[in-house]
């Protein structure tokens, strides 16, 4: 797994995250987008082409992801 550099993007956290649940965040990269643990800003970061995560937008608004 490679190494993202990410202390200057300017990460934006969920509309659906509060304070005592779940939180992520989500950042544009020049080559894709990268998603974070909001409560873990140092830990790990998911990094995505602009075309998996477009893809992955398009499956949740299709409700392709949706739990039984």
């Amino acid at each position: 797994m490679k190494r993202i550099d990410t202390p200057a993007t300017a990460w934006r956290k969920s509309s659906y995250s509060n304070s005592n649940s779940n939180c992520v965040e989500a950042a544009t990269l020049a080559d894709g987008i990268a998603v974070r643990d909001s409560k873990d800003r140092t830990g790990p970061v998911l990094a995505f082409a602009r075309e998996q995560w477009t893809a992955f937008i398009a499956g949740i608004k299709a409700g392709e992801l949706d739990l039984p």
